[in-house]
């Protein structure tokens, strides 16, 4: 049994996550650290809708872990973001602003790259 977390989003809504899933996010790994799984963990910064876009990113991606590129030249790439991820960023440019400020929040860097990756490509056309 994996054990979980609770989350608690800037507007009260409760979200239970695998503490392996919470642990993509850097602060939620030190929160965890410091306070342990017992305690519910607020997030003041995040609304529920984002954070369960994020929770939703984060379950994904330790499902299907990306390969780590080796080649550092990739991160500057904007065109290798693979469909599952495509299709995460279909959102208004509202939501994903949100996310953005979400992710540099929560310290999860592959949604901090894919978030500002999208944002690269939309203003690029």
């Amino acid at each position: 049994e994996d054990e979980s977390v609770k989350l608690i989003s800037s507007d009260g809504q409760d979200f239970e996550v695998e503490v392996k899933v919470a642990q993509m996010s850097e602060t939620i790994r030190n929160l965890i650290e410091d306070t342990g799984i017992d305690a519910a963990i607020p997030l003041p910064n995040v609304t529920g809708k984002i954070l369960a876009k994020v929770v939703e990113y984060c379950k994904y991606h330790t499902e299907h872990p990306t390969p780590v590129s080796e080649d550092k030249r990739d991160e500057k790439r904007t065109d290798d973001i693979i469909p599952w991820d495509q299709d995460f960023c279909k959102v208004d440019q509202a939501t994903l602003f949100e996310l953005i400020l979400a992710a540099n929040y929560l310290d999860i860097k592959p949604l901090l790259d894919l978030t500002c990756k999208t944002v690269a490509n939309m203003i690029k056309g």
